[in-house]
């Protein structure tokens, strides 16, 4: 329970379901702040809340798990790459940590807010061109409100924990109605605001993060053409994504993305849209959800806001790799690469490149 509006709704779904709960409130930084700074919600609202549903409220310290996330996500960048430190803290902590907690406690399920729903089966429709093999099982499929779906950054969780978890707003139209029945509950947090992006990141300025824990990645230097000639210079490669197109401050005719970063020599590639087009993915560090054959067609999803794309799955030894039905945008270094049969997750890896 972070005090906010989907885990305290969340835990009031369960309560009028009649489970026996018990909040949990994550300390991040060892004080008992679950973000930092300033979050719109924190242990006070959550031990409210649950003081409000009659349930056992306690907090734990996770400080010392989560400060190896914050490492990844400084040292992605300072490697030109693009990092999506939630997965991590999803399968590491709140489905990790979380869950060896809720051993302690003698509770079968763990609980959260996301925006994703567990189903028993696999599900089969239109967009699915074959049968995944391996049985049926405890699958995170989609959310029913695509806008909030969250599947994405449950990739990471390990199958194994499927069968424990619970997502009571995986049904859910969306944020309006989450807010409009906890609202009907009486529940306090119903006008909390959302919390922000990246909950170590305030303001999602994370230029400022790394600009105290790693300088050398904000060190400037030149922006040049898939030909090497110069086009302008940078204020830190780190400031960028492969794909991005704004801020370049390069005039060169037409619309220009970036297609390369070179931390070594602190050298940012850009070029026009067809150079940042792609048919092919390569992804190491992959976790399954589900048995799957050697090749098979799937949907993926390269970043959190991606529609998903059909392609061919190629499994290969840790990873994958995808050959796109057509081409696709910024196949971009560090972010996920999630592999859906249907709504259902099959699983996903790290996106290494194309």
């Amino acid at each position: 329970m972070s005090g906010g509006v989907d885990s305290s709704l969340a835990a009031a779904l369960l309560c009028r379901a009649g489970y026996e709960v018990h909040g949990v409130f994550m300390s991040l930084d060892g004080r008992g702040s679950g973000r930092a700074p300033s979050p719109p919600a924190g242990p006070d609202s959550a031990a409210r809340v649950a003081e409000q549903l009659g349930v056992r409220f306690s907090m734990l310290d996770l400080s010392e798990q989560f400060a190896p996330i914050i490492d990844y996500f400084v040292a992605e960048y300072a490697a030109g790459r693009t990092p999506n430190p939630c997965v991590h803290c999803n399968a590491r902590l709140k489905f990790g940590s979380l869950l060896e907690h809720a051993d302690s406690l003698g509770a079968m399920y763990l609980a959260t807010g996301h925006y994703a729903r567990l189903v028993g089966a696999p599900r089969r429709d239109a967009s699915c061109r074959e049968p995944l093999a391996g049985p049926a099982g405890p699958a995170v499929a989609r959310a029913r409100s695509r806008l909030k779906d969250q599947s994405y950054v449950l990739f990471g969780v390990a199958r194994a924990s499927l069968g424990r978890i619970m997502l009571p707003l995986g049904e859910m139209a969306g944020k309006d109605e989450v807010r409009r029945v906890a609202r009907q509950l009486g529940l306090a947090a119903h006008d909390r605001p959302d919390s922000q992006e990246i909950c170590f990141v305030p303001d999602d300025d994370y230029v400022s993060l790394l600009r105290s824990r790693n300088p050398r990645a904000l060190r400037g230097g030149a922006i040049v053409d898939s030909a090497g000639r110069e086009l302008g210079r940078h204020e830190g490669y780190a400031r960028y994504t492969i794909g991005q197109r704004r801020g370049l401050r390069v005039a060169a005719g037409v619309p220009m993305y970036v297609t390369d970063i070179d931390p070594a020599e602190a050298r940012v590639t850009i070029g026009p849209r067809s150079e940042v087009m792609s048919r092919r993915l390569r992804a190491a560090g992959a976790n399954w959800h589900r048995d799957v054959a050697g090749s098979f067609q799937a949907t993926v999803q390269i970043r959190y806001r991606h529609e998903g794309a059909p392609g061919r799955v190629t499994v290969t030894e840790g990873g994958f790799e995808v050959e796109f039905d057509s081409e696709v945008s910024a196949v971009t270094p560090g972010q996920a690469a999630v592999l859906y049969d249907g709504d259902l997750v099959v699983g996903g890896g790290w996106v290494e490149g194309n």
